[in-house]
């Protein structure tokens, strides 16, 4: 099969490159209803680099990571455990939003995963570009989008873990939790807010 133009990343370790190089992206067909595409933000030499699931609305329309809901907990829980979203990377395991539209709302739908494995060649550009310390996975989608669609959250959560063989040197340690969404859609708001924050405390 041929590969799509822009499929793959440029072979650099420019973070403004590969951010400008993703917009032409054509890997899969989330492009054509995105608004944008939502590149990682942060600073080059981020020890944390968190992957979340994909972006939102919010983030679709601003082209930012974590601006909606969902980023404004992760700052506050952050904020709990002495962190700010300026000492981390912060990128998605796909850049575009999957959405279905109910009137005129645009609802969150979940990437397949052939568009997790469409995008994980920028997901690996990303990390060889920052060579973080740790790795933080926000979510089942993020999970296994480093450790394979076999991953149990439920099995690992808030474990540390080597990186798989595909990702050796890129980073020395990763953790997964949940993704801060799922803290706002949990009935006990409070409790998984205080298990989300001690996920978080050993990093």
């Amino acid at each position: 099969m041929a590969t799509e133009p822009g499929a793959e990343p440029p072979d650099t370790t420019s973070l403004g490159t590969l951010r400008q190089a993703a917009r032409e992206c054509r890997g899969c067909g989330l492009y054509r209803d995105a608004t944008a595409t939502v590149f990682g933000a942060g600073g080059t030499r981020a020890e944390i680099f968190a992957v979340g699931e994909q972006p939102g609305d919010q983030e679709d329309r601003r082209g930012e990571p974590f601006v909606g809901p969902a980023g404004r907990l992760l700052d506050r829980a952050l904020g709990d455990v002495g962190l700010n979203r300026d000492s981390l990377y912060l990128t998605n395991a796909v850049k575009h939003f999957k959405f279905q539209l109910r009137g005129k709302r645009r609802i969150h739908d979940k990437p397949a995963r052939s568009e997790v494995v469409a995008c994980r060649p920028w997901l690996v550009a990303e990390l060889q570009a920052i060579r973080p310390r740790l790795v933080l996975l926000l979510g089942a989608t993020a999970a296994q989008s480093v450790y394979g669609s076999g991953f149990r959250l439920t099995r690992h959560r808030g474990e540390p873990m080597d990186p798989p063989d595909e990702f050796a040197g890129l980073f020395a340690a990763a953790v997964a939790t949940v993704h801060p969404s799922a803290v706002l859609r949990a009935p006990d708001r409070a409790a998984a807010y205080d298990e989300f924050v001690a996920d978080l405390r050993g990093l």
